[in-house]
């Protein structure tokens, strides 16, 4: 895709914005998969690689900031004065054209676990118009426009019929401060007995478009920010899912006894099971 001429006027279709976002997560996967990692083998020196944000476990390395500071010089190109707002260097979330997360995951790529990913969505009045997930180790690529479909590599997805939460495949992930952890391991806990099993990758994009690719039939977590959500969860929706987010920030979120801060896909089949579930071990206490 060429930047646009400046006289041409900047399009809100969401297919133009699909392919906006998927080719600045191409070229941001390039990017990282080009930096040094961030952690060596047998306990290297990482000064100055990696820090930490809420707590020590909430890592930041330089390669998310790389990969932000990249994703923003490409949009500042091909959208130019469009504002971007993403997990490292914050933003005006009242502005927002563009909202992405250089790496959903840090922990796994700080490890080396193949388990990481990339998010670029384009939203209007805080709500997303495309999106697009990018597994940089695999290269595959979820992508999604608002009333056009969610693809996996070209793929049209849809979401699973399961219909019995029992047998579901259920997906969560934990908060990085101690005390919520506590409270999600007991809701989790109480969970599990009641479905078929649950997973924990540590990416909640990765996590959400499982659900849409059919990989899981149902995810819940607490505490996630808009980048987290915002590509993923429109290609879930695209994909059939059920999706309930607490909206972008400033926003209320519903009054539905989940949290404020909760996020619950699943297939259409089991959502309100899953919901009342997770209600039932706490969830809005978590």
């Amino acid at each position: 895709m060429q930047a646009r001429a400046e006289s041409e006027p900047l399009s809100d279709d969401p297919a133009v914005l699909r392919a906006v976002a998927e080719q600045v997560a191409r070229e941001a996967a390039e990017h990282l998969r080009s930096l040094p990692p961030p952690r060596q083998p047998a306990g290297g020196d990482v000064a100055g690689a990696v820090r930490t944000k809420s707590s020590p476990t909430d890592v930041v390395t330089a390669a998310d900031e790389a990969v932000e500071a990249l994703i923003r010089s490409r949009l500042a190109r091909l959208r130019p004065g469009e504002h971007v707002f993403g997990e490292e260097d914050g933003g005006d979330a009242g502005r927002a054209r563009w909202v992405v997360d250089p790496i959903d995951g840090t922990v796994n790529y700080l490890y080396g676990i193949p388990a990481y990913s990339i998010s670029v969505a384009a939203v209007l009045d805080g709500e997303s118009l495309a999106g697009v997930v990018l597994d940089p180790v695999s290269g595959r690529t979820w992508s999604a426009a608002r009333g056009g479909g969610a693809t996996l590599d070209g793929r049209p997805l849809s979401v699973t019929v399961e219909t019995d939460l029992a047998q579901s495949l259920v997906a969560t992930g934990f908060s990085y401060r101690a005390e919520r952890r506590a409270r999600q391991a007991r809701m989790v806990a109480g969970m599990l007995p009641r479905v078929r099993d649950v997973r924990r990758a540590g990416s909640s994009a990765l996590d959400v478009c499982a659900v849409a690719t059919g990989w899981l039939d149902g995810y819940v977590e607490h505490g996630l920010s808009w980048y987290d959500w915002a590509a993923s969860g429109l290609i879930a929706a695209e994909a059939g899912a059920v999706v309930r987010v607490p909206g972008p920030p400033g926003a209320t979120a519903p009054d539905d006894g989940l949290g404020a801060e909760a996020i619950l896909v699943a297939t259409p089949g089991i959502a309100d099971a899953l919901a009342a579930l997770a209600r039932e071990q706490g969830a809005a206490q978590v």
